[in-house]
């Protein structure tokens, strides 16, 4: 999986990308969770849940179902008063499924089962750059620690603030 980091980078990019006159604390926090929520699922394993099954890491909370249903709802308990609500359910709805969409990109693991409930077979992109990222915090300060915040700085962090500089760009010029 990509680190916390690497999610909640992806998710702030989308938001000042495409949602600015949405951005603001809360939502950035929000867009955060939804980005980070599908890794909820490593509790499976106090459970008992084995890695491979469907409802453990990387399985249903993984998927573009789960995005979807997640993301909306997150919308819906903080912004169903707003007419425009459904634009910070697209903006949630596009945080959450960045997250399945970065752990297919990575180096370890089992894949992510993205389309769940109706496959779970567990994929990867062929293209995987970015270091996975270590389960435990103790495994993550170190050499290979710094070596996963380089590459997520170089895979996740250098194309969100260029997209969030071309949207700047085009929107700077869009006003007369």
């Amino acid at each position: 999986m990509a680190s916390i980091f690497g999610h909640v980078a992806a998710s702030t990019a989308l938001g000042l990308s495409f949602f600015s006159k949405k951005t603001g604390a809360l939502t950035l926090l929000l867009a955060g969770l939804c980005a980070f929520a599908p890794d909820a699922d490593v509790l499976a394993f106090q459970f008992g849940i084995p890695y491979g099954s469907q409802w453990g890491h990387r399985g249903w909370t993984h998927s573009l179902s789960f995005a979807l249903c997640f993301g909306t709802l997150v919308a819906w308990l903080f912004f169903r008063q707003e007419k425009d609500w459904w634009r910070m359910a697209l903006w949630f709805v596009l945080a959450t499924a960045s997250h399945p969409l970065l752990d297919m990109l990575t180096t370890g693991g089992l894949g992510c089962a993205l389309w769940w409930p109706f496959s779970s077979e567990r994929l990867f992109f062929p293209f995987r750059p970015i270091r996975v990222s270590p389960l435990e915090i103790s495994e993550f300060i170190g050499r290979y620690g710094i070596r996963v915040l380089l590459s997520e700085f170089v895979w996740i962090g250098l194309p969100g603030l260029a997209l969030v500089g071309i949207s700047r760009l085009f929107r700077s010029r869009a006003v007369p």
